[in-house]
């Protein structure tokens, strides 16, 4: 564990949440097929709007290096060149409208993230790590995976075993070494007014 990377919780949390942090290095090492296949179960099982389950995942291994090369180039310039040292990557998709009645599914992002986050927590607890980025373009994704008009394509994910910075260039090494951060509850947990402290 890179201990640069523990959070330092006000409150007790569980350990989870204390270790797990997005590395900008990773590990060549591959991802066994259980571990995938239980983090993205872990996804299935994450709440939703009318349990409408909105969310979509296409991923690639490096395993199938034309399949890696292909999600790789659906990311941002910035996002790929560290992103493509990670042994797995996913891109995550969501359906913009109900099934049920074809209306606006307002909180469709929303649950897209619950799922990733439970992804996220069950690779933490797998010794894994995930770097969730927003750096995707959209219509090359769209194009190469001939994904639907009433789907949309919104975040990409980095999944494998975190690497050793030292031997990164010098701005990875910078990102993975420095410590986490996060803004008081105070600053962020309101009561009977806006900005007002809850307690």
């Amino acid at each position: 564990m890179n201990e640069i990377k523990r959070a330092k919780p006000d409150h007790p949390i569980d350990e989870l949440f204390i270790t797990r942090f997005s590395p900008y290095v990773f590990d060549e090492r591959l991802v066994p097929m259980d571990d995938l296949n239980a983090i993205f179960e872990a996804a299935r099982w994450a709440p939703s709007s009318y349990n409408e389950q909105p969310w979509r995942y296409i991923v690639a291994t490096k395993e199938n290096p034309d399949g890696f090369k292909l999600l790789l180039s659906c990311l941002v310039e910035a996002n790929q060149a560290w992103a493509e040292r990670a042994p797995v990557l996913a891109l995550g998709v969501v359906r913009l409208n109900f099934e049920r009645n074809g209306r606006p599914n307002r909180v469709a992002h929303h649950d897209l993230g619950l799922a990733s986050a439970q992804l996220t927590i069950e690779a933490t607890r797998r010794g894994l790590a995930v770097h969730q980025m927003a750096g995707i373009v959209p219509e090359r994704a769209c194009e190469v995976y001939r994904i639907p008009d009433e789907f949309e394509p919104l975040t990409a994910l980095a999944i494998g075993y975190p690497g050793n910075p030292d031997g990164a260039p010098a701005e990875l090494q910078k990102r993975d070494q420095t410590p986490r951060t996060r803004r008081k509850l105070t600053e962020f947990v309101f009561g009977s007014r806006w900005n007002e402290r809850a307690w």
